[in-house]
């Protein structure tokens, strides 16, 4: 009794300081009961406050205080209860359990202190958040980590990713048996962090690190880590590792897209193929790899030589663990690591905190691609093509590699010394190794502790050894299997030596014989040089003749003539039955071709100059400048030109199948054309766009994409021809104006026909109208062609829009997501339309996400009228079957 009145003085005074400091924020039980020795104060152990109070009893055990004149009444609080108790030594031990908790910190959960949706921590230093969260388009709530400091925001790590709460009422605790667990509405478990063994009073906590630790209350041991969990983020301290003796990898995942962090198809990590390097797989294909490590960067990562050899380190434990890890110097900005829904591994840092810039992406290029150019391939982004065999190997499949699929790759031409000696033939001279500087090395890589000097006489002494290269932090690198994945670099890379035999190596008694040679018929050459250079200067001077010198504009300045074969008008006549009525393909508004076959029995294609064409001249000299660079299999090819007199006309190869339109719009051929060879047309015409656009060395817009100027081969592969009207960029330019407007309506641009402002996306824009034409197989007589497109399209009628005869049922996503690029590319205004390179990972399905387009509005505009096309003849359409170029309007 002595003990309760010494004690009931100061609990009187705490009680009431902090009922009066947290009054708006107590909550208290609903109970209240009269009792004679005093009153029992209780408040829940979880009030809303950032300063919770634990349970607490406190024994009132005075008559002359009374705790309902001291304090508010209950109606002041939420809620308030008052017991009584008669039981002394019940008051007692009542009073040895009382424990006040002053507050506690923010960025804890335990299982009083859980957090349910929407609520948050966050730690300690406040750089990241815990909390319920939904992705972008999603109405599915996940728990994740992000950055709190960042604007826009960005998950690091996602709990429950393959099991979503479909409704805000998640909770994030901890359970009976020490687990961090995800609950949703009904208490069933969506996520846990399926601890084994029974953990007593476990609580988990935020790092300033980003990393979520959930361990014991007496031991500070880490029982669990969101770090040893990956999602598909990779920041700082973070470890991403590999175990040689037990396999077990932790792996970034990617995300299945935007809106749904599920796991995804690609993964990235370490693998240790006796030289540890990193990663990146397409379900178990393998898309990229970084090249060994070197104990300070990654050799096949150009850019880690400077930028970030003082952030990385990869660590082996000597118990069979391998492990990457990274801090910059610099820790103000916050910096990650991303592997995307595509599977690129981006760099991202945030400087102003509000959104990221991407500073670095594993595919940078085409030759990023893990084994683009095959075994004893090498692959240049600088080259076109990109793909060569090395020196003393040649193409497994020529065919393939002249059409651009080099995953074949190359053989050796001439066998090595033992293979020779095995095959019971004279061995010979020995092998030599051939020197590629810059490179980086090829992939399955061995190691040898040789040193620089008795690295090249190691792999030579061994039959098996194809190829060495020496780093001073590895050592010896030889390989015994195909080289594959090889790429030359502009900076960087290390020095890689290829075996070939004695005969493929340059010696100096061969540059002797092909000096001695070179003197011997340097005589021929020369006379043969003097009389091209002849024929050169008198076709320039020809061409320069009949359209002087100004005709030709700024083309001239930036294209050199190739050189063409120069036709005469006789051989073209007789080639043409002098250009009989029979022989005609087509005709245009710059003129009509024909058909024709040279003595050699090779088949031609005149097009011959309207001599009544105000036009045409200047179109003829623009068409020879731009066609006589380009080198592409969806581009018609310029044989030669003609210019004799008032005659010029233009040689092209002949299309057996004439063009698109002549198959497209014609009621019997259309059969011929199902929806795989509609696609693969699709796909060329892209493919020759993107070499026009980005691939030449001159920026080159089309300006007439149409139906008509789509030339199709034997195999009805794809070709663009009719660069009549065609304008040339150099250097960044990438748009201009004209003041004469000329093309065919229907497939113009808003801005071209109403402005004269052309761009690529111009070309993009007379693209979107051909790919409605190829789906829907009818022809665009005019802008609303595209507004009625959109209003099926929106009106989900996709089976009205689309052509009877490619109308199947396992071809319909296809379909329906080319209609969906297709009315991309046709939006008024020029920015909102793709360029031709994300209109091709639009079809590939590579970005899976496509935006909706908007409503085409150019149908309630009206064309300008000092176009130079005009409409007075809209009944007349071209039969063109190779290549013209219409000035008036259809």
């Amino acid at each position: 009794m002595l003990l309760v009145k010494e004690l009931q003085q100061p609990l009187q005074l705490i009680l009431k300081r902090l009922c009066i400091q947290r009054r708006s924020e107590a909550r208290f039980l609903e109970k209240e009961t009269t009792v004679e020795s005093g009153y029992l104060w209780a408040i829940p152990r979880r009030p809303e406050s950032d300063y919770k109070i634990s349970l607490f009893f406190l024994l009132l055990n005075s008559a002359s205080w009374n705790p309902k004149s001291a304090f508010p009444q209950p109606s002041s609080f939420e809620t308030m209860g008052l017991v009584r108790n008669t039981n002394l030594s019940a008051l007692l031990v009542l009073l040895c359990c009382f424990r006040l908790e002053f507050g506690s910190a923010t960025d804890t959960i335990t299982a009083a202190k859980f957090i349910s949706d929407p609520e948050t921590i966050i730690s300690n230093g406040g750089d990241f958040k815990l909390g319920f969260f939904s992705p972008p388009n999603s109405i599915f709530r996940y728990v994740g980590i992000w950055y709190a400091n960042i604007s826009v925001p960005t998950f690091i790590w996602v709990a429950n990713r393959n099991n979503p709460l479909k409704s805000s009422s998640g909770i994030l605790t901890i359970s009976q048996d020490g687990n961090l667990v995800v609950l949703d509405g009904q208490k069933k478990v969506l996520w846990s962090s399926n601890l084994t063994n029974f953990v007593v009073n476990s609580s988990a906590q935020l790092l300033d690190s980003g990393n979520l630790v959930l361990q014991g209350n007496t031991t500070g041991i880490f029982l669990w880590e969101s770090f040893q969990h990956p999602s598909n983020t990779f920041i700082e301290k973070m470890k991403i590792s590999t175990n040689v003796r037990t396999g077990k990898k932790l792996q970034l995942t990617s995300w299945k897209s935007r809106s749904d962090p599920s796991i995804g198809n690609f993964s990235a990590g370490i693998e240790v193929r006796n030289l540890p390097e990193f990663f990146i797989w397409n379900g178990s294909r393998l898309i990229w790899r970084s090249g060994p490590w070197n104990s300070w960067f990654f050799i096949g990562v150009p850019i880690m030589y400077s930028a970030y050899r003082d952030g990385f380190s990869l660590v082996d434990d000597k118990e069979g663990t391998f492990y990457i890890t990274f801090t910059f110097w610099n820790e103000s900005f916050p910096k990650h690591f991303v592997l995307n829904e595509q599977g690129n591994l981006l760099q991202a840092s945030s400087i102003n905190e509000e959104d990221w810039e991407v500073t670095w992406s594993s595919f940078q290029t085409e030759c990023d691609v893990y084994g683009k150019c095959g075994a004893f391939g090498s692959c240049n982004s600088q080259n076109t093509p990109i793909c060569s065999c090395l020196r003393g190997f040649e193409p497994k499949n020529t065919e393939e590699w002249n059409r651009g699929n080099w995953t074949s790759g190359c053989v050796r031409r001439t066998p090595l010394q033992c293979e020779r000696v095995n095959n019971g033939s004279d061995g010979g001279k020995k092998d030599g190794f051939l020197k590629l500087t810059m490179m980086k090395v090829p992939d399955l890589a061995d190691w040898s502790s040789a040193r620089e000097e008795n690295c090249r006489n190691q792999c030579l002494e061994n039959c098996s050894c194809i190829a060495y290269a020496f780093d001073a932090s590895i050592g010896c690198m030889p390989w015994t299997r195909s080289l594959i994945d090889l790429q030359k670099f502009s900076s960087g890379g290390i020095d890689l030596y290829v075996r070939l035999a004695y005969s493929e190596l340059d010696t100096k008694e061969k540059v002797k014989v092909i000096i001695t040679v070179t003197v011997i018929i340097g005589l021929i050459f020369i006379g043969i040089c003097t009389y091209l250079l002849w024929r050169r200067r008198k076709s320039k001077m020809l061409l320069y003749k009949f359209s002087g010198e100004e005709k030709l504009g700024d083309n001239v300045n930036q294209v050199k003539l190739q050189e063409l074969s120069l036709f005469n008008l006789q051989e073209l006549a007789s080639a043409t039955n002098n250009f009989h009525q029979s022989n005609k393909l087509g005709q245009g508004g710059f003129g009509h071709v024909y058909r024709g076959k040279l003595s050699n029995g090779q088949e031609i294609a005149v097009k011959r100059l309207s001599r009544a064409s105000g036009q045409g001249q200047e179109e003829f000299m623009n068409e020879v400048v731009v066609i006589s660079k380009l080198q592409h299999r969806n581009l018609v090819r310029l044989l030669g030109c003609c210019v004799e007199g008032e005659e010029k006309m233009l040689v092209y190869e002949y299309m057996p199948n004439k063009s698109l339109d002549a198959f497209l719009f014609d009621p019997v051929k259309v059969k011929l054309l199902d929806w795989r060879r509609r696609f693969n047309i699709i796909e060329g015409i892209c493919r020759g766009l993107l070499y026009l656009h980005r691939d030449s060395r001159l920026k080159i817009i089309h300006r007439d994409l149409k139906a008509s100027n789509i030339l199709l081969d034997e195999e009805l592969n794809p070709k663009i021809s009719d660069f009549g009207l065609a304008r040339i960029f150099g250097g960044n330019g990438d748009q201009a104006n004209t003041a004469r407007v000329v093309g065919t309506y229907g497939y113009m641009s808003p801005e071209y026909a109403m402005k004269g402002r052309f761009s690529e996306k111009s070309d993009v824009f007379s693209f979107g109208v051909l790919l409605l034409e190829i789906v829907s197989g009818r022809r665009n007589s005019s802008f609303f062609s595209c507004f009625q497109a959109w209003k099926m399209w929106n009106a989900d009628n996709i089976v009205a829009l689309t052509d009877p005869i490619i109308c199947e049922p396992c071809f319909q996503m296809e379909i329906l997501r080319c209609i969906h690029v297709g009315l991309l590319c046709v939006q008024d205004f020029a920015n909102d339309r793709p360029t031709v390179s994300i209109v091709i990972s639009m079809l590939k399905s590579e970005i899976i996400d496509l935006p909706l387009p908007k409503q085409p509005a150019f149908t309630e505009r009206q064309i300008a009228p000092d176009t130079s096309s005009s409409q007075n003849n809209p009944s007349k359409c071209s039969v063109n079957n190779v290549t013209v170029t219409m000035v008036q309007g259809r």
